[in-house]
C-alpha cells in the first residue's frame, strides 16, 4: 500500500515519539485513514498510537471532534480554521499528546475557483504547544498522489511539532 520511503517516514515519526514517550492521534478527511494506516504499519505502533478519528463529513467533523457547524459554514470544511479545530478537538477526545489533522480536495472534482483541486490544510497540536498549521497547493496530480503529499507532509508537521513540543517542556 506505501512505498518504502513512505514507510521509513512512518517510521522515523514513531522513533521520535518514543524517544519523547508521546503518543499522537489523528483526525482525517480527505485522506480516509492514511496516515493512521500507514503509522500502523510499523510493528509496535500501538505504543505511540492512541487512536485515529475519519471524519469525512461535516457531520463527524462536528459530531466527532467537536469542530462548529458554523466554523466550517463560514470558512468552509477546507481551511485552516477547521484543520486546527479537527486537531485541537482530536487532542481533546483522546489521551494522545498530540494530534494531526488533515483536510482537503483531492479531486478530481469538488474544486472551485477559490478552493482548487490539491488545496490541503493540515495541522498539529500538542497538549503543551502552539497549533502548528500548512497550507499545501498540491495541484491536480491525481487523487492518489495528493493523498500520499498529504500523508507525508503530515509526517513532517508531526516531526516539527515533536521538536517544538519538547523543546519548551
Amino acid at each position: 500500500m506505501f512505498d518504502d520511503e513512505v514507510i521509513r517516514e512512518a517510521r522515523a515519526v514513531l522513533d521520535l515519539c518514543a524517544s519523547r514517550k508521546m503518543k499522537i492521534t489523528t483526525a482525517e478527511s480527505c485522506t480516509g485513514g492514511l496516515i493512521s494506516a500507514c503509522l500502523t504499519e510499523i510493528p509496535g505502533s500501538s505504543a505511540f498510537v492512541d487512536r485515529g478519528f475519519v471524519t469525512y463529513s461535516n457531520e463527524a467533523k462536528s459530531e466527532l471532534l467537536g469542530v462548529p457547524a458554523d466554523m466550517i459554514e463560514t470558512h468552509g470544511a477546507v481551511s485552516e480554521q477547521v484543520a486546527r479545530a479537527m486537531a485541537e478537538g482530536a487532542l481533546e477526545r483522546s489521551k494522545a499528546d498530540i494530534a494531526v489533522s488533515v483536510t482537503g480536495i483531492a479531486g478530481p472534482d469538488g474544486g472551485s475557483e477559490a478552493k482548487s483541486v490539491g488545496l490541503v490544510h493540515l495541522a498539529c497540536a500538542a497538549r503543551n504547544g502552539p497549533t502548528l498549521h500548512r497550507r499545501m497547493l498540491f495541484g491536480n496530480q491525481g487523487r492518489h498522489r495528493i493523498r500520499i503529499l498529504s500523508v507525508r507532509t503530515a509526517f513532517v508537521l508531526i516531526s516539527q511539532q515533536l521538536d517544538e513540543s519538547t523543546a519548551t517542556v
